[in-house]
C-alpha cells in the first residue's frame, strides 16, 4: 500500500513533494518478476478469472504467453478482446473482478498478480512501436458515428474500424479518453498513459475524432442517423447530482469530478487549488480518488462521509485501505444537513443516520465538521433532455441484447445504458459488442441490396 507525502501539523508539502505524489502508484513489474509472477499461474481449465472478466481476456493463455517468453503473443491475446488492456490494468479493480476469483489466491493467500502480468505485456507491445497488431478488414463502404470518446465509444470505433468500417468520433471535451483521461486519479494513469493509448488505438487508421461537439447543441441525432449508417453513443453520465441541502451552492462547494480534473489537466499540480479542511461526500471509488488527491495536494484534515455503514460503501477495500493509510478519516452512518459560511463555506452540519426496519433513517444526534473545501461526489445522471427520442428507464438508455436502443441502427454502452456499470473494462465490452452487432446488421442490409 503505498503512502504518500501528507501534511502534518511541522510541515507543508512543496511542489516537488506533490509532483512526487502523482508518480505512478503501481510500479510496473521488470521481466524477471514478470515471469516468477507468471510462474505462480496455475493455468486453470475452465478459468474463473476469465469468467470475472467482463471482456473474457483469456487469462491463463496471455500468462503463460509471458512465461514462455511471447511478449508481443500476449499483449495480442490482451487486446483481441480488451482494447483498452492498458488502461485497465491500472484502472480496473482486479481485488474484487479476476484476482478475486483466482485459485492461487485461495490456496497460497496471494492472488497472481493479473492486472500488473497484464501490464507488463501492454506496456511492452506499446513502447516497441511498429505496426498497428491488428489489420482492418476489407473496406465496407458504410460510415458509423459515435458520440463521446470515452472508453465505451473509443472501443466501438476500433472494433468497427476492424471489421472494415470507418468511423467519425464527437467529442465535447479537447481530449479523447473520457473518464480515462479526465474522472482517475493522476497516480492510476500517470505520465500521460490515457492518451498514449488513445494514440496507439487510433493507429489502427478509419477512425477521426472531432472535438468541441455537444449532443443538443452543435449536435443532432437526427442529422447523425440520417448521415451514417449506425450510430453509437457512449456520452456518459454528464450530470452532477445535487444534495438538496442548505448552503450547497456556497463558494468552496464543488463536484469531485471537477475537482478530479483540473488536478488531471494540470501541468503543474501544486498550483491546484486545495482547501485546509475538505470534506467529501460519498462512497465509491470517486470519493476515494477526490480525497487521497485532496491529501497529496496539501490538504490538512480530508474527511470522507458516506451516509450509510462499510458494507454499502462500493469503493473497494483496496481503495478504502489506500484512504486510510494516508491520513483521510472516512466517517460512516453521516449525511450532510446543510453547509454554512460568510462568503464562503466553513462548516458543515450532518446527521448521524441508522437503519429504521430496513429504511435509512435520521437519528436526533448530529455532529458539525469545520470544511472549507467540500466536494460532492454522489454520482452522475444522464442528461436526459438530450435523449428524449430514446427510451430510458430510471434515467438510463434502454437497450436490448444486441445494445440497440428503441431507434433503430442507433446503439448505446457505458454508464449511460440501463445495465451500465462504472467500470472502464465494462465500457470497453459493450462499445466492442455493440460494434459487433452493428456491422452485422450492416451486412445483411448490403446482402439484401445485392440481392
Amino acid at each position: 500500500m503505498k503512502h504518500f507525502k501528507i501534511t502534518t501539523e511541522n510541515s507543508r508539502l512543496s511542489a516537488r513533494d506533490i509532483a512526487d505524489n502523482f508518480d505512478d502508484i503501481h510500479p510496473p513489474l521488470d521481466g524477471a518478476q514478470a515471469i516468477v509472477e507468471a510462474g505462480r499461474c496455475l493455468y486453470c481449465y475452465d478459468a474463473p478469472c476469465m469468467n470475472a472478466c467482463p471482456t473474457r481476456i483469456d487469462i491463463p493463455k496471455f500468462i503463460h504467453q509471458i512465461r514462455s517468453g511471447n511478449l508481443d503473443g500476449s499483449a495480442q491475446t490482451i487486446l483481441s478482446a480488451n482494447i483498452m488492456g492498458g488502461a485497465c490494468a491500472r484502472a480496473c479493480p482486479t481485488e474484487v473482478l479476476c484476482e478475486e476469483v483466482c485459485v492461487v489466491h485461495h490456496t497460497e493467500g496471494a492472488p497472481v498478480k493479473i492486472g500488473e502480468l497484464q501490464r507488463h505485456a501492454v506496456d511492452h507491445l506499446m513502447a516497441k512501436g511498429g505496426a498497428h497488431p491488428f489489420v482492418r478488414a476489407p473496406l465496407s463502404g458504410c460510415k458509423l458515428a459515435v458520440v463521446g470518446a470515452g472508453p465505451a465509444g473509443l472501443s466501438f470505433a476500433h472494433r468497427a474500424a476492424m471489421l472494415g468500417h470507418d468511423v467519425v468520433v464527437y467529442e465535447a471535451k479537447p481530449k479523447p479518453g473520457g473518464l480515462n483521461e479526465y474522472g482517475l486519479a493522476g497516480y492510476k494513469m500517470a505520465n500521460d498513459f490515457a492518451q498514449a493509448e488513445v494514440e496507439f488505438l487510433l493507429s489502427i487508421g478509419g477512425v477521426t475524432i472531432e472535438h468541441g461537439k455537444v449532443l443538443g447543441d452543435n449536435l443532432s441525432l437526427d442529422d447523425l442517423r440520417a448521415a451514417y449508417g449506425a450510430v453509437f453513443i457512449g456520452a456518459g453520465l454528464t450530470k452532477a447530482r445535487g444534495l438538496g441541502v442548505d448552503g450547497e451552492n456556497l463558494a468552496g462547494v464543488g463536484d469531485a469530478l471537477e475537482f478530479i480534473e483540473a488536478v488531471r489537466v494540470a501541468k503543474d499540480k501544486s498550483s491546484v487549488p486545495v482547501g485546509d479542511n475538505v470534506i467529501v461526500i460519498g462512497g465509491g471509488n470517486t470519493a476515494i480518488d477526490a480525497a487521497v488527491q485532496a491529501k497529496c495536494l496539501g490538504a490538512r484534515n480530508v474527511t470522507l462521509a458516506y451516509r450509510r455503514g462499510p458494507d454499502a460503501m462500493t469503493a473497494t477495500q483496496w481503495e478504502r485501505d489506500l484512504a486510510a493509510a494516508n491520513g483521510v478519516i472516512i466517517r460512516y452512518w453521516a449525511a450532510p444537513k446543510a453547509f454554512s459560511g460568510a462568503a464562503s463555506v466553513e462548516r458543515a452540519a450532518f446527521s448521524t443516520m441508522r437503519m429504521d426496519d430496513g429504511k435509512l433513517t435520521p437519528s436526533d444526534d448530529g455532529f458539525e465538521l469545520s470544511a472549507d473545501m467540500v466536494l460532492k461526489a454522489i454520482g452522475q445522471t444522464l442528461n436526459s433532455a438530450i435523449f428524449g427520442a430514446l427510451k430510458l428507464e430510471g434515467g438510463k438508455i434502454v437497450v436490448d441484447a444486441h445494445y440497440q436502443t428503441s431507434l433503430p441502427g442507433v446503439y448505446a454502452g457505458g454508464d449511460c445504458i440501463k445495465s451500465g456499470e462504472d467500470l472502464t473494462v465494462q465500457a470497453v465490452e459493450d462499445g466492442k459488442q455493440a460494434a459487433i452487432a452493428a456491422d452485422i446488421t450492416l451486412r445483411a442490409k448490403q446482402k439484401g441490396v445485392g440481392e
